[in-house]
């Protein structure tokens, strides 16, 4: 249980991460779930809800509590990590806004833990999955329709969700498709002859009536298609293939920004096409090793050659 005035002052901080840092709907809602978990176990912790007075008196020992009892209900330290990364976001902006001490609350260590590294298929292990994809569907349109998706997250870096958010409006695909990403980003992502003429055999192919306000890409049915059937026929390849699990449709996205690194293109110029954020995301996703990555700092930055 929180004060009227504390569920407020969340309120308002939510509608802040969905405004002005322009947070996508799902990743607010985590926002949510992970501060009224962290409230909650508060308000039981000491026996009165949180409100703007308690809260602004949690203590490190509070905080070491509150960790130790999200462990113990088996929540991993990744979500553990998100979840504290959070609580201290919000603290932050609401000391700010009340006038108190947030140091032990920003203070708190996030735990360890190993991330996971994603792993590309090799260049031949890509071209074999978009191959193999086309011959595991029965109808011809379908075979295409895969083949096209599949294309799309390997020649142009697409999430799968935004391959499949793909309109009428969008094609047939230009030269240069503008991409609306995560928290409403906006990226120009060049399209590759391969994949407009594989988006071009799928629309000469579906049976669907295709309408403006629904995505191009249909279902057997023909309504919208869903990841989980990319993702059943990448899994039913790569079995074929004999490739491992880590050979799936997102796979796909990392092989296009490390074949892409590995053919000489420009780490910066990955991370707009791929619309990250971070250059150390960008990083990740392509293996590249610490001393690559310094010297695209050193070529970049503004103060290198001093």
């Amino acid at each position: 249980m929180i004060s009227p005035a504390m569920s407020s002052s969340l309120g308002d901080w939510l509608d802040h991460q969905r405004a002005l840092n322009g947070a996508a709907a799902n990743t607010i809602t985590a926002y949510q779930t992970d501060l009224l978990g962290f409230l909650n176990f508060m308000t039981t912790y000491h026996g009165e809800a949180q409100g703007l007075g308690p809260i602004s008196r949690i203590t490190v020992s509070d905080m070491r509590a509150w960790m130790a009892s999200e462990r113990g209900r088996g929540v991993a330290a990744r979500s553990l990590a998100r979840s504290l990364s959070a609580v201290k976001s919000f603290y932050r902006w609401l000391a700010d806004r009340e006038g108190f001490e947030p140091t032990a609350v920003l203070s708190t260590r996030s735990p360890k833990f190993q991330k996971k590294l994603p792993r590309p298929l090799a260049v031949d292990g890509a071209r074999a999955m978009i191959d193999t994809v086309e011959l595991q569907a029965r109808e011809p349109w379908i075979a295409a329709r895969d083949v096209a998706v599949v294309t799309l997250l390997y020649g142009c870096g697409l999430r799968i969700s935004e391959a499949l958010g793909l309109t009428p409006t969008d094609v047939p695909l230009p030269a240069t498709l503008r991409i609306i990403g995560k928290g409403g980003k906006e990226r120009l992502v060049p399209v590759i002859p391969a994949a407009r003429a594989a988006v071009n055999a799928y629309l000469d192919a579906c049976p669907h009536q295709l309408t403006a306000d629904q995505p191009i890409f249909r279902g057997s049915r023909g309504g919208p298609l869903y990841p989980k059937a990319i993702q059943n026929v990448m899994a039913s390849s790569r079995m074929q293939l004999g490739l491992p699990a880590t050979a799936t449709p997102h796979a796909m996205r990392h092989s296009f920004a490390t074949h892409l690194l590995n053919a000489g293109g420009d780490l910066r110029s990955i991370q707009e096409l791929l619309g990250h954020a971070s250059l150390s995301t960008t990083q990740s996703y392509t293996a590249v090793d610490t001393a690559r990555l310094m010297e695209v700092y050193d070529a970049a930055h503004p103060r290198a050659a001093g």
